[in-house]
């Protein structure tokens, strides 16, 4: 008996072990909140102010109840969401009740700062039909050729199951951060004196980009 507990004992820690490198790793990959001006991201109908900021958090705080955003007057929620720099969007995942009041869809727009509930009527860059998802267990993977250069993201959540209001407790995003360089100076005087083989360089980063 003492032998059979020992090796049960091992598979559980070995499991356990899984689990705390699987959410540490996953808990990096889903830091792209970190990169979000803050001070200028938007909930519109949130039924609270200021609450539609607070499901943007660590993803290991995804399961924590005490903050969440629930829609007003309907059961519509839309997020502009500012970015510092630019990013490569690769998953998004969604935390909310396990009842009507969860989102059943999701419409992304790209780089469309503050967008209103008759903007989002247009054709979103993409959209998913979402699963219930207590647990943050459900990753949604956005194209990443339409993501890849993305400075605004917009989150269009339309319906829920059922209910009256729509209930978000997380909402993680998943990829690439790169700064933003805007030197307005610096390039007056790297144009005053241009370099042939610099552009030549630039013009390739510049493909580079859009390919990726």
């Amino acid at each position: 008996m003492p032998h059979g507990h020992s090796h049960n004992h091992g598979q559980d820690c070995g499991h356990e072990a899984t689990d705390v490198d699987h959410a540490l790793e996953m808990g990096i990959e889903y830091s792209l909140f970190k990169k979000i001006d803050m001070d200028n991201l938007e909930c519109l109908n949130e039924e609270l102010e200021g609450s539609g900021k607070k499901v943007f958090k660590a993803y290991e705080n995804r399961l924590n109840h005490a903050d969440f955003v629930q829609s007003d007057a309907d059961e519509e929620l839309l997020f502009n969401i500012p970015f510092t720099g630019n990013i490569k969007l690769k998953g998004i995942i969604i935390v909310g009740a396990n009842d009507n009041t969860h989102p059943n869809k999701v419409r992304l727009f790209k780089n469309r700062p503050k967008m209103t509930f008759d903007d989002a009527r247009a054709k979103a860059d993409q959209e998913f039909e979402l699963t219930r998802d207590p647990r943050g267990e459900i990753e949604y993977s956005p194209k990443v050729v339409t993501f890849s250069s993305v400075h605004h993201l917009s989150l269009h959540f339309p319906s829920n199951f059922g209910d009256d209001a729509t209930r978000i407790y997380y909402i993680g995003l998943r990829g690439e951060f790169s700064e933003s360089h805007y030197h307005g100076v610096t390039i007056c005087t790297y144009e005053a004196r241009p370099n042939v083989s610099d552009h030549k360089n630039e013009a390739f980063d510049g493909v580079n980009r859009t390919i990726q």
